[in-house]
């Protein structure tokens, strides 16, 4: 049992350390096919490896399983959309701090205690740190970061309404599947008139492989061997991974104002999965998912 834990552990760390150098991956294609072409190429990988990985029955989908299908392909493009163009302005660290807002809001508001409440100060004292004004503060990155917040916030409940109507991943395999359709004929129109180098585009794969396929099969591993509170809160660890990897492989500079800001965000996130833990200690099964995509798991 406790091999297994260190084994769920150890891949845990894995799928957060893949995540984010597959993001930093990505942003070295952004100066020749910028983040929409980025994002194009994520979403075609993931689907091309999700798709016939769980084969989907979509032609017995009903309506009211397609209607929140159609809004996650939505969110997917949005929230990848704007978390790239935010990283392309802000860098990796910032930009993955201010997208983790969008779970910890979704567990504070599962929690509504007031341990919630001093998680909620936190982590605005954390966004203060990271946003005060300054002749040189993107807002618009800023902004951006919060847009893929709201999305990440929106993915989770749209899987968990998902997940009651459909089996398994079919939906979040549809829903990328749907997403890939929709970005082929922009990824198509860039390559033809950017005609990114080689190594431009295996970046961009790279980023769908790091990013979405390696934390996808990490994270259906991990969660067999640790709980799923535990799963969350080893993921709440994706900032400082961002901003280190942002620093060391992109040369990006933080200050101490923004490393204490990233510092704040993570201790907020933890302590709120800590509480949805212990909330959900009566029924793990029904909430292992959530508290999944609450930790960081996402494609």
């Amino acid at each position: 049992m406790g091999r297994g834990r260190s084994a769920g552990i150890i891949i845990s760390i894995i799928s957060a350390s893949s995540n984010q150098l597959g993001a930093a991956s990505g942003s070295l294609a952004f100066p020749v096919i910028g983040p929409v072409g980025v994002v194009a190429v994520r979403q075609l990988v993931a689907a091309a490896v999700l798709l016939p990985l769980v084969r989907p029955r979509v032609r017995s989908m009903t309506r009211a399983q397609w209607w929140p299908v159609l809004l996650l392909a939505v969110v997917f493009g949005t929230m990848n959309l704007s978390l790239y163009a935010a990283v392309e302005r802000v860098g990796l660290g910032l930009a993955v701090t201010l997208e983790f807002l969008g779970p910890l809001t979704v567990a504070l508001f599962n929690s509504r205690t007031r341990i919630s409440a001093v998680c909620a100060v936190i982590a605005g004292t954390g966004v203060i740190a990271i946003a005060r004004p300054q002749p040189t503060t993107d807002y618009i990155g800023i902004g951006l970061g919060m847009i893929a917040a709201c999305s990440w916030a929106a993915y989770i409940l749209l899987n968990r309404t998902i997940g009651a109507r459909i089996p398994g991943v079919q939906g979040t395999a549809t829903a990328t599947g749907v997403s890939a359709g929709a970005f082929l004929p922009i990824a198509v129109l860039i390559f033809i008139d950017k005609q990114p180098d080689t190594a431009a585009v295996l970046y961009a794969v790279a980023a769908g492989i790091l990013a979405s396929v390696v934390p996808f099969v990490a994270d259906l591993l991990a969660l067999r061997r640790v709980p799923a509170g535990l799963f969350g809160i080893l993921m709440s660890v994706n900032p400082v991974l961002a901003a280190l990897i942002g620093v060391i492989s992109l040369h990006e500079t933080l200050g101490a104002i923004e490393w204490a800001g990233i510092a704040l965000i993570v201790t907020a996130n933890a302590l709120a999965l800590l509480c949805s833990r212990a909330r959900s200690a009566s029924q793990p099964d029904a909430d292992a998912s959530v508290l999944a995509q609450v930790g960081g798991s996402k494609l």
